[in-house]
């Protein structure tokens, strides 16, 4: 056999192997600035609380204006100063707020809101997740949100990290004074049940790592197991140089297409077997302090 004829076998033979398909945490991190938005300062409730630890939350106003506009005013009256975490159960939520039940709602806030437990579909650009949904017609996600469609409205889902806003027996909707975020397994149940206001953005394991209320439900039994919120701002307020920022990944940006593919079909170097599908709370959007 001719040299030339076997050109084409060599090159085959030492051709470099294909690049190893990158996890969805590389995807992330190679990103380019054009996959991230910036969280308005607006929209980012920041607290502190007594042990140091700090907690960023990104609101939502495109779902629920009315229960964020209440928080805001909250804020503003410093209803949270001094206030407490109040309950932490296993594998469900940790909630904040209502500490003290005399203490009087600030001035602004509303005590009877509509219930914004959905939103019209119509106008939201939704980047469908592709795979089937045990709760909605359609998931996936609109502006760097996880969204749930039933084809005529969209609602926010009771995934990790979001944040919901408590409430008693219907009709009452609660006002945004008392506040929840999910730590466990998603709670899809809730959905279209209880207002979502936003998602934890930062701080999480400030919460997580809470210990357990014994009392029913997880509340504390014990007012000194409480763990006191020093502070809470709207991010707008607190000085330019001295604000936090975050980003969110733009859920039309191709590199979140991409990350999306990598959840759902893990093809990097520990994985022997892709899934194939992936559940809208199991495709988290990534978020960040803005470099």
């Amino acid at each position: 056999m001719r040299l030339s004829a076997l050109l084409p076998l060599l090159a085959l033979v030492t051709a470099a192997p294909p690049p190893a398909a990158k996890s969805p945490g590389e995807i992330v991190a190679a990103a380019p600035a054009s996959a991230w938005r910036a969280v308005d300062p607006d929209n980012l409730l920041l607290m502190e609380l007594a042990n140091g630890g700090h907690v960023a939350i990104e609101l939502a106003p495109a779902f629920a204006p009315a229960h964020v506009a209440n928080i805001r005013a909250l804020v503003h009256g410093r209803w949270f100063d001094g206030n407490a975490v109040v309950r932490v159960q296993d594998d469900y939520v940790v909630q904040w707020g209502g500490a003290d039940e005399k203490k009087p709602l600030p001035a602004g806030v509303s005590a009877h809101l509509p219930a914004e437990y959905e939103r019209p579909r119509e106008g939201l650009a939704i980047r469908p997740l592709g795979f089937r949904d045990a709760y909605a017609v359609l998931v996936g996600h609109a502006d760097g949100w996880p969204v749930a469609s039933d084809g005529k409205s969209a609602w926010l889902p009771h995934c990790y990290g979001m944040v919901g806003v408590g409430r008693d027996m219907p009709p009452d909707t609660g006002t945004g004074a008392e506040l929840y975020t999910v730590i466990g397994q998603a709670p899809r149940h809730l959905d279209r049940n209880i207002t979502v206001v936003g998602r934890i953005v930062d701080g999480m394991e400030a919460l997580t790592a809470l210990p357990r209320g014994t009392g029913d439900l997880g509340f504390y039994t014990d007012p000194a197991q409480r763990l006191a919120i020093t502070r809470a701002r709207i991010a707008s307020d607190v000085p330019e140089a001295e604000r936090p920022r975050y980003q969110v990944m733009r859920s039309d940006a191709p590199a979140f297409a991409s990350y999306v593919d990598a959840r759902a079909n893990r093809r990097d170097a520990f994985f022997v077997k892709p899934a194939g599908a992936v559940d809208l709370c199991n495709a988290p959007v990534p978020t960040r302090r803005a470099p």
